[in-house]
């Protein structure tokens, strides 16, 4: 029985007597799509990127999630998580979430596992909003109408042309933040990073990005360096596992210049012991990594606590509603790869306006539809 006295349709009864929306199927794909040109950072190099894909249906509704990942993701996902979401509240996210870390116990937190629990994660959330005939933003509780973003490229495999062209082009739509590749060829980069300056001008903040590229003395060296040339922003100057190295850059780097990273982390113990070791002015935190809106809810509760600034890693499309709902969250990034991807496989992807993304309050969940044939010559079996 219902709360008016009467019987609550078949269609809402769930598993132990629970009532609510019942998830009737998730399906999982992967899509493989080369690079418009070779890319490469401080320490690898690709041609192609993976988006595995999460659509999870209920109610007359699907929602969808993903993340960039190996195939192996995809995998994971029909084998371990879907049984953990078929037939449970499509409702009940949480609850989910913590069933899932609960299932994979034994297989360990770090990597894939984590990004196939972040896909589900993420189309559990745009579900949810979907029923309820929400945006997440409205669903969650907006706290700004746009988040600003950063474009990010710059790759060491970039011509110097190639290097102008981009950041410049990025600089002249108004994105007023700037991030480029370092540390594959040290003796190279302040050639580079001068060009970078010159492309965009001297009112556009330059950030640069080595991935752990540099040892700690050469990172200091560089630091010093490359704030003459107006960089405000050392990302990995030394391996994110470094967090010695990292707080080292951080104490002694020039005044006005942030040490960020984090983007590797999958859980929140990670994030606790980069902040713990003090080792970042910015936290970066990818929601297709660490467990999904639900996860990078954890670590902004983190951040916020000691009054620190996070940034979303990649995937901007995904991350602009929890963007404008998380205090903390200072901009996204605008990464060449997945911008490519996520327009040619998405409908209703924010563009930016001013240097910044404003989510779409006139469509529910994330606001987004899988352009399915657009999609079908990159499906990997």
């Amino acid at each position: 029985m219902n709360g008016s006295g009467k019987t609550a349709p078949a269609a809402t009864l769930l598993k132990g007597s629970r009532w609510g929306i019942p998830i009737e199927k998730l399906d999982v794909s992967a899509y493989t799509v080369p690079t418009d040109l070779p890319e490469g950072d401080g320490t690898i190099k690709w041609n192609k990127t993976t988006l595995v894909l999460v659509e999870i249906t209920a109610g007359n509704q699907t929602g969808l999630g993903y993340s960039y990942a190996d195939t192996a993701t995809a995998t994971l996902i029909r084998d371990k998580l879907a049984g953990i979401v078929r037939g449970h509240d499509a409702l009940g996210v949480p609850d989910r979430y913590y069933a899932m870390l609960h299932e994979i116990r034994n297989l360990g937190r770090p990597g894939v596992v984590s990004m196939a629990i972040s896909a589900v994660d993420t189309a559990l959330w745009d579900l949810k909003g979907k029923l309820l005939g929400l945006p997440l933003v409205s669903l969650w509780g907006q706290v700004r109408e746009a988040v600003d973003i950063y474009g990010s490229g710059g790759f060491t495999t970039y011509t110097l042309e190639q290097l102008q062209k981009q950041l410049g082009g990025w600089a002249d739509q108004g994105i007023s933040r700037l991030k480029m590749k370092v540390g594959t060829n040290p003796q190279q980069d302040l050639e580079r990073v001068q060009a970078a300056r010159e492309a965009i001008g001297p009112g556009t903040e330059l950030f640069v990005d080595a991935n752990g590229a540099y040892s700690r003395k050469q990172a200091l060296k560089f630091a010093e360096e490359f704030a003459r040339l107006g960089v405000v922003w050392f990302e990995e100057p030394v391996s994110s596992d470094d967090l010695e190295g990292l707080r080292l850059l951080r104490d002694r780097g020039p005044a006005g210049m942030d040490i960020a990273a984090g983007e590797y982390g999958y859980d929140l113990w990670y994030f606790q012991h980069m902040l713990e070791a003090g080792a970042v002015d910015v936290l970066q935190a990818d929601a297709t990594r660490c467990g999904g809106f639900s996860g990078i809810m954890g670590a902004a509760k983190l951040v916020e606590a000691r009054s620190m600034p996070l940034s979303a890693h990649c995937a901007p499309t995904l991350h602009v509603h929890v963007g404008c709902v998380l205090e903390p969250m200072r901009h996204l990034e605008y990464f060449h790869d997945h911008v490519r991807i996520e327009n040619m496989f998405f409908e209703g992807v924010p563009q930016p306006i001013d240097g910044a993304l404003r989510p779409n309050l006139s469509r529910p969940g994330l606001g987004l539809e899988f352009k399915r044939k657009d999609a079908e010559k990159y499906a990997v079996s």
